[in-house]
């Protein structure tokens, strides 16, 4: 199966740097080549919480990719509003992964304690926030990236049931 993701650019302003550009060449390498996907949307959005709620609630209902990535606002800093804004959105959080991303992370660089990244799952649609700088994306990304594949199948399958029963509901 070809996985279909989306990736969101959080950046100051809502203009990519070079390093943000770099990262989202990362993403979109690694999704190819190592996940076998294709990145079906990509957008860029100011590192305001309204905004990168919005975007992600769009992208996740409407396009209904199996993975959202975010890129950057996920540290500690002032404007890093992704993972408030990414648990406002998501119905179930997936802490194993950010865990293992922070765990496999932090055996290289320390600081990387500091990135506040969550995983989540917004229907049929899993949100993973992943650092700003391309090591980071890299590091982060690799550390899921063997339990991807049956974490996305496990989404996906759920979806349709989801839907069923919201439906059944009404």
């Amino acid at each position: 199966m070809r996985w279909q993701v989306a990736l969101l650019v959080t950046c100051k302003g809502g203009v990519r740097t070079a390093a943000e550009e770099e990262s989202a060449q990362v993403i979109r390498e690694l999704v190819e080549e190592e996940l076998g996907g294709v990145l079906r949307e990509e957008r860029v959005v100011p590192d305001e919480r309204i905004e990168i709620q919005a975007a992600l609630i769009e992208i996740a209902d409407y396009y209904r990719p199996h993975l959202v990535l975010t890129i950057g606002g996920s540290g500690v800093g002032p404007r890093d509003h992704v993972p408030e804004a990414t648990m406002l959105v998501v119905d179930r959080i997936v802490p194993g992964m950010a865990e293992a991303m922070r765990r496999t992370a932090m055996r290289r660089m320390p600081e990387a304690m500091l990135h506040r990244g969550v995983c989540g799952i917004r229907g049929g649609t899993l949100i993973i926030n992943l650092p700003g700088d391309p090591h980071g994306v890299h590091e982060h990304f690799s550390a899921i990236l063997g339990t991807l594949p049956a974490a996305l199948a496990a989404v996906s399958a759920a979806a349709p049931a989801v839907e069923e029963a919201e439906g059944g509901d009404g």
